[in-house]
């Protein structure tokens, strides 16, 4: 069973935008005893792979391989989120014990509400953005279904998020806007190891 986070970011972004570098860099700042990477497409891939006969590893990885599957994936782990919106979001969690959590694959309405339901009080959400030449070109080219679909659309409206990091290849303002949120995330960690 998971330990209550001191704080919970909810990462999300486009395909290429570079969601998994940014929180990566976090979590490597922070160091991994401290920061715990949360993915709900591990679990999501896992369960697709098993009902499949797929390599679950291979899905993973950034290939074609994952590619080839991405549109049926997605389609699967609709209908599991339209039985269970908590579905995924309750298999992250039980793992982890480290006091911050990075959600680094959040993609939905449903699991923000989720989180937010169940860790509202230390939930921030975090966006991830690249212009689309950027993400063209670390490989990146408008997929329908896909691009279209709500696993790349379903936040891009009605959400204010309480962070947004600009990841343009510009490493410059990329460190300066993660030591922002490197503040931040440090002045929660001291302020729940003085609280008795």
């Amino acid at each position: 069973m998971s330990v209550k986070p001191c704080l919970v970011l909810l990462c999300s972004g486009k395909r290429k935008s570079g969601k998994d570098y940014v929180t990566e860099l976090l979590r490597n700042r922070l160091g991994s005893d401290v920061c715990a990477i949360l993915r709900l497409s591990g679990p999501l891939k896992e369960q697709y792979a098993k009902e499949h006969g797929l390599d679950f590893n291979r899905l993973l990885d950034p290939s074609e391989y994952k590619e080839t599957y991405r549109s049926d994936m997605i389609q699967w782990g609709e209908a599991k989120r339209n039985d269970d919106p908590g579905f995924f979001c309750r298999i992250i969690v039980q793992s982890a014990s480290q006091p911050i959590w990075v959600v680094s694959d959040t993609r939905r309405r449903s699991d923000v509400d989720w989180f937010r339901a169940s860790y509202g009080e230390v939930m921030q959400t975090v966006r991830v953005q690249a212009s689309e030449d950027i993400r063209r070109q670390r490989g990146w080219d408008f997929t329908p279904g896909v691009d279209d679909a709500e696993s790349e659309c379903g936040l891009d409206n009605g959400i204010d998020f309480d962070w947004t990091i600009t990841n343009n290849a510009d490493n410059h303002a990329l460190d300066s806007q993660l030591d922002m949120l490197l503040h931040f995330i440090r002045g929660k960690l001291m302020l729940s190891t003085h609280v008795p």
